[in-house]
């Protein structure tokens, strides 16, 4: 039993669409993580790795990547050893400081990810092929609606007194 079919007929729309949104992003999740298996022999955790230091190419801290992929330091350092192991990523010592570390894509782990990122790409296009472009542009916009209004209710301009402006993105 997915999500979706927690909800009733009696509970508001609004909760429907939210466990219907939960559902396709697992449905979704599943797909990418089955294929990144089968095609790469990776996992989702070292693909969201890797596509973060492709935007760095100059590396980044550990800490800097557990924040960004939002989990422990632990789990980084765990993906990161296994990479390196690969030849994937290397660890390269900041200058002025003897205990920090950056992480950065190697070559050979540059030419992977971009084998990953274009077959993730098409993943994700099939994943979304019973919509029209005009429907995917229509639902990319409400969906940039409810993320402004969300953030705009986290942060206020009363509280960080500035002028608050939605973002549709």
């Amino acid at each position: 039993m997915d999500l979706e079919a927690r909800a009733h007929s009696e509970h508001p729309e609004a909760l429907r669409l939210w466990l219907r949104l939960l559902t396709c992003t697992q449905l979704i999740e599943k797909q990418v993580r089955a294929g990144l298996r089968e095609r790469f022999d990776t996992t989702l955790p070292r693909f969201d790795l890797m596509s973060q230091l492709e935007r760095a190419p100059e590396g980044m801290k550990m800490s800097e990547l557990s924040r960004r992929m939002m989990v422990t330091g632990g789990n980084v350092t765990g993906i990161t050893d296994q990479l390196v192991t690969e030849g994937l990523v290397e660890r390269v010592q900041v200058s002025g400081d003897r205990r920090a570390w950056r992480v950065r894509l190697t070559a050979r782990g540059r030419r992977a990810f971009q084998d990953m990122a274009r077959q993730h790409e098409g993943w994700i296009v099939e994943a979304f092929s019973a919509l029209s472009d005009k429907e995917i542009a229509q639902l990319h916009k409400l969906l940039g609606k409810v993320k402004a209004d969300v953030q705009h209710r986290q942060h206020p301009a009363s509280i960080t007194g500035q002028q608050a402006t939605p973002e549709i993105a």
